[in-house]
């Protein structure tokens, strides 16, 4: 069984000897119950993984020795999900999944049919929530990189990062590539857009264009926007070697 994954500073895991505590070691202590001599392994969520000892457990702390340290160099491609907002939690289901499948930024959009919107007193408890689930994902997938969640974006956002990519994409019902027959890069940024569950609008698709977005599509069924990310995400981990 491989060892629970928990997160601390970077300066933290350079020590041979390191103090869980924290809501971390809270966690670890009191209701992973670790104790002495179990394996545990600690990471800054940014490359940095250490593979540890406990060699003592507190009420609500861990003391551990640092057996060995690695450092993950980033993926290359960069997968990039921009995902339109989905209604009530899915947002969170859909930041889960690609975390676990890998994706290395999401990037929340704003898109003119999206039914939930970020009203500015609200938007910071939302991107709240879907970094938590980000972070929270990361451990279960053993992630020593953790994905960057971005500030919300709009439309001119997007096309902004799109007209920046390496390869970009944008996930459509009526497109006539394939997204299995896309070659994409080696290296570079790969930006996906996935719209919201009314579609993304003419005028959208038009802006995505002009900026070098190309429209792919993923299947002959339609999926909803939560679960689309995740879909088109393990198509291209595949496509790059990267799975």
């Amino acid at each position: 069984m491989s060892p629970p994954v928990f997160h601390a500073g970077t300066d933290v895991l350079e020590h041979d000897t390191v103090v869980l505590d924290g809501p971390e070691g809270r966690h670890a202590a009191t209701v992973r119950r670790l104790r002495p001599g179990e394996r545990v392994d600690l990471t800054d969520g940014e490359g940095l993984l250490a593979e540890c000892v406990v060699t003592a457990a507190g009420r609500a702390s861990l003391t551990l020795d640092v057996l060995a340290r690695h450092r993950h160099p980033p993926p290359s491609p960069r997968i990039v999900v921009v995902q339109a907002l989905p209604k009530g939690d899915r947002g969170e289901l859909a930041v889960e999944t690609m975390t676990e499948a890998g994706v290395d930024e999401i990037v929340p959009w704003a898109a003119a049919r999206c039914v939930t919107q970020w009203r500015p007193e609200r938007r910071e408890k939302a991107l709240g929530r879907w970094r938590g689930a980000a972070r929270e994902a990361g451990k279960q997938a053993r992630r020593s990189r953790l994905p960057v969640v971005a500030e919300l974006a709009s439309t001119a956002d997007v096309a902004e990062r799109l007209a920046a990519a390496s390869l970009a994409l944008v996930l459509h019902e009526e497109a006539d590539a394939p997204l299995s027959a896309v070659e994409p890069p080696a290296e570079g940024e790969i930006v996906l857009v996935v719209g919201p569950e009314g579609s993304i609008t003419p005028e959208e698709l038009e802006k995505f264009a002009a900026a070098g977005g190309r429209p792919v599509r993923l299947g002959p069924t339609v999926l909803r926007t939560s679960t689309a990310g995740v879909a088109a995400a393990a198509v291209l981990m595949a496509a790059t070697g990267r799975w």
